[in-house]
This record gives C-alpha cells, structure tokens and sequence, in this order.
C-alpha cells in the first residue's frame, strides 16, 4: 500500500504523523522489552558508563525502557538492558555487597 503524501490534507498528514511516531515508539519498547528477557531480576550485570569504569551490581527491577541496577557500593542506576552484559559471580561470596556477612558452617 501506498500512501502519495502530496494529495494528503494538513490535518490527515498530522493524523499520519502520530500514527508512524506511535508505531516507531511502540516498535522501541517491543526491542527494549526483548532485550530485558534476556535478564531475570537477581542476575549480576555489569556496564560501563561513559567515562567511568565498569560497573557491577544486581538487577533489582524491570522499567518501561530500562532496568534498575543496584550496585555492590549501593548505588542506583537505571540502565539501558541493551548496555549490560553478565557478570560473573564467584562461588566464593567475595563479591558480596559490603552489607552481606558469609557465615561458616559449623
């Protein structure tokens, strides 16, 4: 189908508008909300912010566009879900938050 935009009145070329600027958003959330299942809430990511190091923590929470990262010093940050990767998470709970205490076995 094809639309000849030159025989459109103003107000059905506004009406187009938010059609294609609704459907481009809509097709945006469906490509963040893919990328978002690639996670589960609990699971250690890491990213790196522009200009900083990377960062490790815990996703915590799935928003709208982004993920809630909590990371290991206590700091927030929603991140884009297409901006992570896995991190790996060792056995030994030497990654564990400063607030987490290992207890032995007896």
């Amino acid at each position: 189908m094809k639309i000849d935009i030159d025989e459109l009145t103003e107000a059905e070329l506004i009406d187009l508008n938010h059609r294609v600027v609704e459907r481009l958003r809509f097709l945006s959330q469906m490509r963040a909300h893919g990328e978002m299942l690639q996670f589960k809430i609990g699971d250690r990511v890491s990213f790196q912010p522009e200009g900083h190091p990377v960062v490790v923590g815990m996703l915590t929470r799935y928003n709208r566009k982004t993920v809630t990262v909590i990371t290991d010093s206590g700091q927030r940050w929603n991140v884009a879900p297409g901006l992570m990767r896995r991190a790996p998470s060792s056995s030994t709970g030497e990654d564990l938050a400063p607030n987490v205490i290992k207890l032995r076995k007896e």
